[in-house]
C-alpha cells in the first residue's frame, strides 16, 4: 500500500544513472540543468546497497545509464552484483569509450544487453550532432564488438530536424549492426533540448512522414528487428504516458543519489526528492512526498480528470507542463484539451519553418552554464 492506500507494486525497472559525466556535447542532452559532480556521486558500496535493495523490492531490469556510465571504473563490480541479484542489465552508453577489453569484463560481470546512441547515419553530421569528432566511427565499431561477444543489442537513435531525412538509412543501419531493437526517440523538448528547440524541431509534415516510414518498416521486418517510435510530443492531440505514469512503472537514481520518477523531474521546483543515502529505495518508492505528488489521478486538474484517458496517459507529461505553462500540475499542452495546445502547436510550426536552424547550444561537462545564463 502507498501513502493514500491504495495498491502499490514494485517498479519495473530502475534507471541508475552513475554518473553525469560525458565526453559528448549533445544539444538534447536529457540530464538536468544543474550537473552532478564528481565527488558527489555514490560511491560503490552505497550502489552495491542501492541494487540488493532494488532486487529485494521486485524490480527486474537495471539500466547502468549516464552520462557516460562507462567512465565509472566500477562499473563491472556494478554489473556483477546486479547479475548475481538476478536482475536483468542493460548498459546505456554513447560507446565512443567502449574497447574490448572492457566489454569482456562487463560481459564476464553478467551484462545481457547494450544499448548505443546514433547521432545520425552520416559520419560528419553525426560527429557534429554529438560534438565529438570521430565518434561516429568509434560507435560502429562498439555495435559490432557487442555483437560478436553475444550480446543483444538496441540501436538508440535521437531524431530531429537535422537527422530526420536519414530516418530509412537509421533502419538499414540497425539491420546492417544486427540489433534486435531500434528504438527511434525524436528529441522531447525540456532541459536542455528546450535551449536548442529551434534547431532540433521538425515540420509536422516531416513527422508524419516519419510515422509512414515506421509503419511501414515494421510490416516489412516484423520477426527482424522490434521497432520502438516515440513521436514529438508537440504534434499530438493526446500525450503520450510519460515513463508509464508518474511513479507507477520506472524509478530513476541520480548520480547523486537523489530518487526520482523521471530523469527530468528535478525541473521542477518546490518537488522534495529523497536519497538513497537517508531513506531504503524501496522506503522512497512508496512513501516518497514527491512519487506521491502527481502518482495515480486524484491530483489531476480538469479536463484530465473528468477524461477517459486518465488511466491511460496518466495527465502527460509533468516536466513538459513545467516548461511550457509553469505549472507541474497543468495539463500536458501536448493534449488537444489543454488550453495551452494551440499556442504551443503554432510556436511548434513557427519555429520548425525557420529557413535556417539556429546554432547549437552543446552541453558540456566541464563547463556547465546557470540556467540564468542559457538561450532564451
Amino acid at each position: 500500500m502507498n501513502a493514500l492506500g491504495t495498491p502499490l507494486g514494485p517498479p519495473l525497472a530502475l534507471l541508475a544513472e552513475l554518473t553525469h559525466r560525458c565526453p559528448l556535447g549533445c544539444p538534447y542532452c536529457s540530464n538536468p540543468l544543474a550537473l552532478d559532480r564528481v565527488r558527489d556521486e555514490l560511491d560503490t558500496a552505497t550502489w552495491l546497497r542501492v541494487i540488493d535493495e532494488a532486487a529485494a523490492l521486485g524490480i527486474l531490469q537495471i539500466h547502468f545509464s549516464g552520462g557516460e556510465p562507462l567512465v565509472r571504473r566500477d562499473l563491472a563490480t556494478l554489473i556483477g552484483r546486479a547479475s548475481a541479484a538476478g536482475l536483468y542489465t542493460n548498459l546505456i552508453t554513447s560507446a565512443v569509450l567502449l574497447d574490448e577489453a572492457r566489454l569482456a569484463a562487463l560481459a564476464e560481470a553478467g551484462l545481457e544487453h547494450v544499448q548505443i546512441s546514433f547521432q545520425d547515419t552520416e559520419p560528419a553530421n553525426a560527429d557534429r550532432i554529438a560534438g565529438y569528432d570521430g565518434g561516429h566511427g568509434k560507435k560502429l565499431a562498439a555495435a559490432r564488438m557487442v555483437r560478436a561477444a553475444g550480446l543483444a543489442l538496441t540501436i538508440n537513435a535521437v531524431m530531429h530536424r537535422q537527422n530526420l531525412a536519414h530516418l530509412p538509412d537509421m533502419i538499414a543501419l540497425a539491420l546492417d549492426l544486427g540489433a534486435g531493437r531500434l528504438e527511434i526517440a525524436h528529441v522531447q523538448y525540456y532541459g536542455w533540448a528546450l535551449a536548442n528547440r529551434q534547431s532540433l524541431i521538425p515540420r509536422r509534415e516531416d513527422v508524419r512522414a516519419a510515422v509512414a516510414i515506421v509503419a511501414a518498416a515494421r510490416e516489412r521486418l516484423k520477426g527482424r528487428l522490434v521497432i520502438d517510435h516515440v513521436v514529438p510530443d508537440y504534434y499530438a492531440r493526446r500525450p503520450k504516458a510519460c515513463m508509464g505514469g508518474w511513479a507507477r512503472q520506472f524509478v530513476n537514481i541520480a548520480p547523486s543519489g537523489l530518487v526520482l520518477p523521471c530523469h527530468a523531474a528535478q525541473g521542477i521546483p518546490n518537488l522534495r526528492f529523497d536519497s538513497v543515502k537517508e531513506r531504503s529505495l524501496g522506503d522512497i518508492w512508496a512513501a516518497s512526498d514527491a512519487f506521491e505528488r502527481f502518482r495515480g489521478t486524484a491530483w489531476m486538474p480538469e479536463p484530465c480528470r473528468s477524461c477517459d484517458r486518465r488511466e491511460i496517459d496518466f495527465g502527460g507529461c509533468r516536466c513538459q507542463a513545467m516548461a511550457l505553462t509553469g505549472d507541474a500540475g497543468a495539463t500536458d499542452p501536448a493534449c488537444a484539451l489543454s488550453p495551452h495546445h494551440a499556442q504551443l502547436l503554432a510556436m511548434a510550426e513557427a519555429e520548425s519553418a525557420a529557413a535556417e536552424p539556429a546554432a547549437f547550444v552543446y552541453r558540456r561537462y566541464a563547463k556547465t552554464p546557470r540556467e540564468a545564463e542559457l538561450p532564451a
